[in-house]
């Protein structure tokens, strides 16, 4: 995957994490994708909820996006994903991308 899929990838998603992870990129931030590594979209919500649901109960602000992530990681059920990273000068952001790379299912 390069620059220009993960930008074609966060291009199709419309949430403001999205957006957010596009521009860092864009403007030149480092990302990573971990090809080696899959999972299902249910195994990441049971993970990613999880951790939500524990920062609510502990009074922990959760991350930007968390919420909706975690929300559409539960829509796309048994769908294997693809995790990548966008380090930028601002944020970092995780991506949740489809098993073909050409879709974000879900970023924070």
């Amino acid at each position: 995957m390069n620059r220009d899929d993960l930008e074609s990838a966060l291009d199709r998603d419309d949430s403001t994490s999205a957006r957010a992870a596009r521009a860092e990129l864009q403007a030149g931030a480092n990302f990573e994708l971990f090809r080696s590594q899959t999972a299902s979209a249910r195994q990441l919500w049971d993970i990613w909820s999880h951790r939500y649901q524990v920062m609510l109960d502990t009074g922990v602000t959760p991350r930007s996006g968390l919420a909706e992530a975690v929300d559409r990681l539960h829509a796309a059920e048994t769908a294997r994903t693809y995790l990548a990273t966008i380090t930028g000068s601002q944020r970092r952001f995780t991506v949740f991308l489809s098993e073909d790379l050409t879709r974000c299912i879900a970023c924070m």
